[in-house]
């Protein structure tokens, strides 16, 4: 009789834990996300455009997640997005409560730098990117450059940031293997820098994005004259500048145009946000429908507009998709991209 009790305790134990994991299993993604904090990671410091593009969308973000969980901002800049990236990746939790705004170099760097192995991208969940970017070659008013021609028979000097950045890379990379003729002076701390930089007459240009145009004081360069925009950096050109030529229409051998792809396709996803491996699949599900219904939000569009900006959003599977192309890029290119970044 005393076993016989046993065994019937045990099994009423045992039929109790089913019913709790059971009940935890048909939590749905609203019940747990009510009432909880979504940490929203920012990969760069307060004051530049990550921040500006992230804390604007973050309340539109929780906005649209099912139980609307309160958002929390975080800043944590380092290694240019690498340090959150790979924390996202091996400590962060799990759940789908720390979402991650990290930079598009972030989708490469990994591949071709020495000091940048322990973050993969292919071991996150990507959720989307706020926009598409281009870049842009310009010059200013006083430079021997005035046209697209000239980049390939006069010297011009151009300001740059870190030896990584498109900034001198994408210069590098034209000077190589297009015979442009640029003068690359590194070491400013951002466009802005690189902007006082040409009024005082250091550098004749620079390498920027195409979004940089459309605000601030570059904007107020390119109406009155100042700035002239020579030539487009992408993929596919950006339609508000018709009448500039884009980097992919020099390009004719094959192995030039595989490397030139695999520094410029990751432009495509300018701004990509991302979560932890091991999201549970609704969770994850729930995370990219909300920044697809958030960046397409009519607040949130409007709240650009009043800065001039815009957002052109791309889906979590495209980002997907633009890093697994990546990983399947020939060993000779990536050697060709290591020899680019490497310092000497």
């Amino acid at each position: 009789m005393k076993l016989l009790k046993m065994v019937r305790i045990a099994g009423a134990v045992f039929g109790a834990g089913l019913v709790l994991t059971g009940a935890a299993q048909a939590q749905t993604v609203e019940e747990f996300y009510k009432g909880k904090n979504l940490t929203f990671i920012i990969s760069a410091a307060a004051g530049g455009s990550t921040d500006f593009f992230g804390r604007a969308f973050a309340k539109y973000y929780a906005k649209h997640i099912p139980g609307q969980p309160n958002v929390i901002v975080v800043n944590q800049p380092g290694a240019g997005g690498l340090l959150v990236g790979t924390q996202l990746q091996t400590t962060q939790p799990r759940d789908g409560t720390v979402v991650a705004l990290l930079q598009r170099n972030n989708l490469y760097l990994p591949l071709v730098s020495d000091e940048n192995k322990e973050f993969d991208p292919r071991k996150v969940n990507w959720l989307g990117s706020l926009n598409k970017e281009e870049y842009a070659i310009t010059s200013w008013e006083t430079s021997p450059v005035k046209k697209t021609e000239d980049l390939f028979t006069t010297q011009m000097t151009m300001g740059a940031t870190g030896y990584a950045n498109e900034t001198r890379t994408i210069p590098a990379l034209m000077n190589e293997y297009l015979g442009t003729k640029f003068d690359i002076v590194m070491g400013y701390q951002g466009s802005e820098e690189v902007g006082l930089a040409m009024e005082r007459g250091e550098v004749n240009g620079k390498a920027g994005t195409v979004s940089n145009l459309a605000t601030g004081a570059e904007a107020g360069w390119v109406k009155d004259g100042k700035l002239k925009v020579l030539m487009q950096i992408a993929m596919q050109p950006n339609p508000s500048l018709p009448e500039v030529p884009n980097i992919m229409t020099y390009i004719k051998d094959p192995d030039v145009k595989s490397l030139f792809t695999f520094m410029v396709s990751p432009f495509e996803a300018g701004r990509p946000m991302a979560a932890p491996p091991e999201v549970p699949a609704d969770r994850l599900e729930a995370l990219r429908k909300a920044f697809d219904d958030a960046a397409a939000d009519p607040e949130f569009i409007a709240d650009l507009k009043k800065v001039n900006s815009t957002v052109e959003p791309v889906s979590g599977v495209a980002v997907q998709e633009i890093v697994e192309n990546l990983y399947k890029t020939p060993q000779p290119v990536l050697d060709k991209v290591k020899a680019l970044i490497k310092k000497q």
